[in-house]
């Protein structure tokens, strides 16, 4: 196990971060997907610098169906102008059939529209052989040029699964595998990951998803954030001041860490309603609607958040 000495030597200073953004999907009162709100998300977070996530947790992909995921990547297509790269979800939990065929369908669809993989786990593989496990992987990655591994913790949902070293060092030697979002809300397990990437493939990058410890980039994590969708120039802020070793980086972070431990409380999930609550006081989406499969969050939300956004500068809020 990592030691204090060792993980304060792991620190990275000075070091330019990759920033990826996991896009909430927002909604109109009437339950309707508020699509113009959606795509003015996506070009929030690509005028910071960041690169857009779709179609993950943070997007509800675990509600959507079929066509509605197909609509978030067409989206996001036409907000990015159709040529700037974005990364999206492969979420296959619940379906029948063969687990390598379900995934590359997913792909293709995602490749499709000019995105990369994120693969989502599947319960289908738990309890199996770190070798079993590996070798699907090896299959539904075969032939494409980028693809995304995704561990995350039963907190978020309950196809997580946080793998064993013998699974990730399998991962690693896969090529087409470029990286790792780990969101185990764990930071001795996080570094397990960053040391293990730096013995084995130094450019295999590991994406924080712990949204309790977003300075993990200080130890050579990039990210992958759904606390990054409340505000995301914020994020790239922060990210400029760390790279070029500006002192107020402490104090940024630590604001953004604290909306972080508001919104990501028990239970988990319920952090894409307060992202709701967060962007509506901000007056960037029309309504703090969730999913309404999503848990939800008390009445009271919205002026908890009030405080979190004037932490970070934000002064001027919607009526609510």
């Amino acid at each position: 196990m990592l030691n204090l000495e060792e993980m304060m030597e792991r620190r990275k200073l000075r070091r330019k971060v990759s920033g990826t953004v996991a896009v909430l999907v927002p909604y109109e009162s009437d339950g309707r997907v508020a699509a113009e709100a959606f795509e003015r998300l996506v070009g929030d977070v690509h005028r910071a610098g960041l690169v857009n996530a779709v179609n993950m947790d943070t997007g509800y992909v675990n509600y959507l169906s079929d066509p509605e995921k197909r609509d978030i990547l067409r989206w996001t297509r036409e907000a990015l102008g159709g040529h700037v790269p974005f990364v999206a979800g492969a979420h296959i939990e619940g379906r029948e059939g063969d687990v390598v065929a379900l995934y590359r369908q997913q792909m293709d669809l995602i490749a499709s529209f000019g995105g990369t993989p994120v693969l989502f786990q599947t319960a289908r593989l738990h309890g199996k052989p770190a070798k079993e496990k590996v070798a699907v992987y090896r299959a539904v990655c075969r032939g494409y040029d980028h693809v995304i591994a995704f561990e995350m913790g039963t907190m978020f949902a309950p196809n997580g699964e946080i793998f064993d070293e013998e699974t990730v060092r399998g991962l690693m030697e896969i090529s087409e595998l470029k990286g790792l979002k780990h969101a185990s809300l764990d930071r001795l397990e996080e570094l397990k990951r960053l040391a293990l990437r730096d013995a084995l493939r130094p450019e295999f990058r590991i994406y924080t998803g712990n949204d309790l410890g977003i300075n993990m980039i200080e130890y050579g994590s990039d990210y992958l954030l759904g606390l990054a969708s409340f505000a995301p120039e914020k994020f790239a802020e922060r990210d400029r001041l760390w790279e070029t070793g500006d002192p107020r980086y402490y104090a940024l972070s630590d604001a953004l860490q604290y909306l972080g431990n508001v919104a990501f409380r028990a239970p988990v999930p319920a952090y894409r309603h307060s992202a709701a609550v967060f962007l509506h006081l901000l007056g960037r989406i029309p309504t703090d609607c969730a999913h309404p499969q999503s848990p939800q969050r008390p009445a009271w939300e919205a002026e908890i958040l009030r405080d979190c956004a004037r932490r970070l500068g934000y002064n001027r809020f919607t009526a609510h």
